[in-house]
């Protein structure tokens, strides 16, 4: 089968593993109507958080994946269900609108540097220099406790979804 792409096998990658605290970072959160700086710590002061890192808006996994965990009802978890990547706030703020995600949040990240702080940093298309996370979702307690991690191993790669569902319904009461 001819898909128009290759899959192509990625460098290994670092993520902060299971039983680790999640690294910290503040960046800008954004809704479909607006954005401000908020940490990580910000979320989980108020519960469990799920880490979504993604490519920039518009390419198809990002598209995929968001419109996947929108049907799937992941924002009826009793987790903040928010994302990642190296796209603008005013990127993020059209894509949430554009695909019916009002009910999620993308943390803007353009240096790419929360990405590099997780260990799931890969060159974009093999150009030099230029950076962007490669899928990865991170179950994240109250605590920063690393509970599940996935990270993409090949591009591209989407998510266990059944396998992520079953770690966020383990950390509700």
């Amino acid at each position: 089968m001819n898909l128009g792409f290759d899959v192509v096998d990625l460098e290994p990658a670092d993520p902060p593993g299971v039983g680790e605290t999640a690294p910290g970072f503040r960046r800008p959160l954004v809704t479909d109507e607006h954005w401000e700086d908020v940490a990580l710590s910000d979320l989980t002061d108020e519960g469990p958080v799920v880490l979504l890192f993604h490519t920039m808006d518009g390419d198809f996994p990002a598209t995929y994946i968001w419109q996947e965990v929108r049907d799937r009802g992941w924002d009826e978890y009793g987790a903040a269900v928010v994302g990642c990547s190296i796209s603008t706030p005013y990127e993020h703020s059209r894509f949430l609108e554009e695909w019916g995600l009002e009910a999620f949040r993308l943390f803007s990240d353009p240096a790419n540097d929360v990405a590099e702080a997780y260990g799931v940093s890969h060159d974009l298309d093999g150009m030099h220099g230029i950076h962007e996370p490669r899928p990865a979702v991170f179950v994240i307690d109250g605590d920063r406790t690393v509970r599940h991690a996935w990270v993409a191993t090949e591009w591209p790669e989407f998510p266990p979804y059944a396998a992520l569902e079953d770690a966020i319904e383990s950390l509700e009461p």
